[in-house]
């Protein structure tokens, strides 16, 4: 559960929680992507950024008003 107050919405707050996005991903299926990356000849930082993004939705949040 992330907690965040509504009036700190900003671009520092949004760029925080994708890089917590982004480490959980790593942590979760860094191997997986590693691996798949190199079999497609992809980017491992992008598909990483993309996967960080849609892991956002599976968050839960609470807002303060």
């Amino acid at each position: 559960m992330h907690h965040l107050n509504f009036n700190d919405l900003n671009t520092e707050s949004q760029q925080r929680l994708l890089e917590n996005s982004k480490n959980d991903v790593a942590v979760k299926y860094g191997q997986d992507i590693k691996r798949f990356a190199r079999e497609n000849n992809l980017d491992y930082d992008e598909l990483l950024e993309v996967e960080a993004m849609r892991n956002l939705y599976a968050y839960k949040f609470t807002f303060r008003v």
